[in-house]
């Protein structure tokens, strides 16, 4: 009886998730209503509101879902040669790839300010667990060079999205790793850097 009630909900949840999405492609987020997303799932208003206290929050639960699902990806992923740093970035890219036009909607704007703010979280947390085993950048604190890694792929992603559709998902990861790998290795460590010319002069 529980499972078939868990299943249930999950039905239900995925519907107001689906009905959320094709909204959102037609209508932005801001626009939209609770009654337009129970109509659109084919449910009651009292329903939806069984599931969630708000559209905002049946967004949020979509970027919990997303997580998970990225977690996954990367746990799964083949590694070769050890684990490499940002192991995320991939697997982000290929999900935003099969779901281009949705991340096209979220990132862009129609999603609101939650979506960027939630795919920044997300980014965020997987960033902060790649970089804990990653050395000290010398004189940059750690949040900062998170910040850093944050705001390049979603300017990656966005640049991908809108303006080099025709690029893969690896192709796009290439181009977000040259930047920011780029960016974390800028300084050497001391005893290494070379003085500028101006001063060595």
């Amino acid at each position: 009886m529980v499972g078939s009630i868990d299943r249930r909900v999950a039905r239900t949840r995925r519907a107001l998730h689906d009905a959320l999405m094709g909204l959102i492609l037609r209508k932005g987020f801001d626009a939209l209503t609770v009654q337009d997303i129970a109509g659109e799932a084919d449910v009651g208003r009292s329903t939806f509101y069984a599931h969630y206290p708000s559209k905002e929050e049946l967004l949020r639960d979509g970027f919990r879902i997303l997580r998970s699902e990225l977690s996954e990806a990367i746990q799964a992923a083949p590694v070769q040669g050890g684990s490499p740093p940002l192991r995320f970035s991939l697997a982000m890219f290929e999900h935003a790839g099969r779901f281009a036009q949705t991340y096209r909607v979220l990132v862009l704007g129609q999603g609101g300010v939650i979506a960027i703010e939630e795919i920044s979280r997300i980014l965020a947390d997987l960033v902060r667990q790649d970089l804990v085993t990653e050395t000290e950048i010398e004189g940059v604190p750690r949040g900062l060079a998170v910040q850093y890694v944050v705001t390049t792929f979603i300017t990656v992603l966005r640049w991908w999205l809108e303006e080099q559709p025709n690029l893969t998902a690896r192709e796009a990861d290439r181009v977000f790793r040259r930047l920011a790998m780029g960016g974390l290795a800028m300084l050497p460590p001391e005893g290494q850097r070379v003085a500028s010319p101006a001063l060595s002069a």
